[in-house]
């Protein structure tokens, strides 16, 4: 069972941590490549291979950028070199640290780390310098997950909420609300010493304001997990509907590829495909499904299977119906019941075969590409989740920009802002969040029954470990480890 650690500012016994060391920027070809070591090791290591043009000895200077040749064990050169040393306690990680640059062809940067590891470093695990970073006081653990998240930061908003939490401003918030919170436990505690005397109606009025507060600050924060996720991780979208109707068709036009094969022949999507595209700043991951129908053979079949589990895991579903069948309402009708998801938009496909100005019975403007399901064939279909129809054409390209529009505001419905870097993108985040407010709400229900103090306490104080956990303040291994093994190597 892991042991939970309190959050120490630093590291004394600098003499028991190893040096590890790791090529800190991509694999493959490149201008420049490079090597970072840290530990109190790296200094000595990089006066052992770093030598001047004429063979002397470079000094090392805390960051001084030296020229010079890194040399193996024969004193061979390897390459051309410059390195820079920091000192212990200032650098990234908190410890001694080297970075090497060198020229970036993949032999010589595994030449140079071999030989460093052969001189006495260890190699480096997946994000162990900045576990060392957190474990060092040089950053929280907010910090430490916003590094892996600036990382991967594949679209503008999420490039700008992970660079939010790098600056800090998630975390400062964060550290507002437990600050409410040790205040509110203060004046918990304070009423222990005098278990006597009952607390003032008035002065339990403002604990319960204060826990209000609190609790409200916490759910806003919770409620942001929404938006957080899909900014983290993206948007998935299937493209469902019945064989035939262009599923593979809007799915090469929204990749502005031709990456699914696109053929007259009903059922030709056995298999489903998934691609990402960036959507106004949005991750939005496309899945291509099989049509769905009751006939087909055996590996149509377990292709539809397929396509109604993707459906279901969906966030949002576009249903793609033939506008140039006369019935195509009714099937439509009766196929988003059955779907029975509740994000779905209704796109008819093959607005270009239509007369101007028909979609069937329904009012339709096209430069407006959208028409009301609510015309003169019974009303709006019971069931269907929207009361606009997106009328497209993947052969003209017609109501493509519409959609996409659409698409971002299903997106958007319910976004926090991110601009305010307030979003919380973790799930362990979240869950700890939740925990908090749970105890903060056990310990109201004690403020209204009067109960004793003592429990009142005890509640708010596991709230405030469960905040801790967020900052790292209070830290599990087991946790650092599932964290931290989710980044790169060299990171």
């Amino acid at each position: 069972m892991s042991k939970q650690h309190r959050k120490n500012d630093t590291v004394d016994n600098v003499d028991s941590v190893d040096t590890i060391a790791a090529i800190i920027t991509p694999p493959g070809e490149g201008g420049i490549a490079a090597i970072r070591l840290s530990g109190p090791r790296s200094g000595p290591l990089l006066a052992k291979h770093l030598r001047a043009p004429n063979g002397d000895q470079i000094e090392l200077l805390p960051f001084v950028m030296r020229f010079g040749n890194f040399i193996d064990r024969n004193s061979e050169v390897i390459d051309e070199v410059t390195a820079v040393h920091m000192s212990h306690g200032k650098s990234y990680t908190g410890l001694e640290q080297v970075e090497i640059f060198c020229h970036g062809g993949q032999q010589v940067v595994r030449l140079i780390l071999e030989e460093i590891l052969a001189s006495g470093a260890r190699a480096a695990e997946p994000g162990e310098f900045t576990r060392l970073a957190f474990e060092n006081g040089r950053i929280d653990l907010t910090k430490a997950e916003a590094v892996a998240e600036l990382i991967s930061a594949n679209t503008q908003h999420s490039y700008e909420t992970a660079r939010s939490h790098l600056l800090g401003h998630y975390a400062e918030h964060i550290m507002h609300l437990r600050k409410q919170l040790i205040d509110l436990l203060a004046e918990v505690e304070a009423s222990i010493d005098y278990p006597e005397e009952e607390i003032e109606p008035e002065a339990l009025s403002v604990l319960l304001e204060n826990s209000d507060n609190l609790i409200e600050g916490l759910k806003e924060l919770v409620d942001s997990y929404r938006g957080g996720k899909i900014v983290r991780e993206g948007f998935t979208i299937a493209i469902a509907g019945r064989p035939n109707s262009g599923k593979s068709s809007l799915f090469n036009l929204l990749l502005k590829q031709e990456r699914a094969l696109v053929t007259p022949t009903p059922g030709t999507t056995r298999d489903y495909l998934i691609e990402s595209i960036d959507l106004d700043g949005y991750m939005v991951h496309l899945t291509d499904t099989a049509g769905l129908r009751k006939s087909g053979g055996m590996i149509e079949k377990a292709g539809q299977a397929t396509a109604e589990k993707i459906i279901k895991s969906a966030d949002l579903v576009l249903w793609l119906a033939d506008l140039s069948r006369k019935r195509w309402m009714n099937e439509a009708q009766g196929d988003v019941q059955q779907l029975n998801h509740k994000q779905t938009l209704i796109v008819g496909n093959k607005s270009d075969l239509l007369p101007a100005g028909v979609v069937h019975g329904l009012p339709w403007e096209p430069e407006k590409q959208s028409a009301s399901l609510s015309g003169p064939v019974g009303g709006r279909p019971p069931g269907l989740p929207q009361n606009k129809l997106q009328a497209i054409s993947c052969k003209t390209g017609s109501g493509i920009k519409n959609l996409k529009n659409l698409i971002v505001k299903n997106i958007e419905s319910g976004m926090p802002d991110l601009t305010s870097g307030i979003v919380v993108t973790s799930a362990r985040h979240a869950q700890k969040l939740r925990a908090a407010m749970r105890c903060i709400k056990d310990a109201r229900k004690k403020m209204l029954l009067c109960d004793s103090p003592e429990l009142t306490a005890f509640d708010l104080r596991e709230a405030a470990s469960a905040i801790d956990e967020i900052t790292g303040k209070i830290y599990n291994d087991n946790i650092l480890d599932k964290i931290f093994s989710k980044f790169c190597i060299g990171k």
